[in-house]
């Protein structure tokens, strides 16, 4: 059962990694097959306010989005050999891509949802820098690694970034709201 934990700290941990130096790092070369990501993924979510209308297609289709479905599919036949040594951890990675597939996608159908339950990825789309906030169904990663940088969206793409809290006090901070709420 330790598994399930250690599966979702992975998934998240996975998010950020592949994120960042996969999609971005290896995807801004234009002859890549990762390229998907930052010329067409974030060039269309910039421009349409998060929605990427790749997400409406069907998934089969040499596109962004069928080709985040290959590489997530990919990732996970290449964990099943781990399945009968380790099941609730191999489950609890195939859920969290599922669930990453899920999320994304609904961010990019739905901004208004987007901004509500996944600030921390509007602000990886719309905010001035894009090499920050790398985490998609959490932000759990981006605060460790400290890649999370917050903005206020305003009229006509503007964005401000706003002072993220030192981590100390973030912790403090979030202690006293649990006595608080006790």
């Amino acid at each position: 059962m330790l598994g399930i934990p250690l599966g979702l700290v992975l998934t998240n941990v996975g998010e950020w990694f592949i994120h960042k130096h996969v999609l971005h790092g290896l995807g801004r070369n234009k002859k890549s097959f990762w390229s998907f990501h930052w010329h067409d993924h974030h060039r269309s979510s910039r421009q349409h306010d998060m929605v990427d209308e790749q997400y409406v297609r069907p998934i089969f289709r040499w596109e962004p989005q069928g080709k985040e479905v290959l590489a997530l599919a990919l990732g996970a036949a290449a964990l099943a050999p781990a399945f009968p040594v380790a099941p609730f951890f191999t489950s609890t990675l195939w859920y969290g891509m599922w669930r990453y597939y899920r999320i994304h996608k609904r961010a990019h159908l739905d901004h208004t949802w987007a901004r509500e339950h996944l600030p921390w990825h509007v602000d990886h789309h719309l905010g001035k820098d894009q090499d920050a906030n790398w985490c998609v169904t959490h932000p759990w990663f981006d605060h460790v690694m400290k890649t999370r940088k917050r903005y206020v969206h305003g009229a006509r793409g503007v964005s401000t970034e706003v002072p993220e809290p030192t981590a100390s006090r973030s912790l403090l901070r979030r202690v006293w709201d649990g006595l608080a709420a006790a």
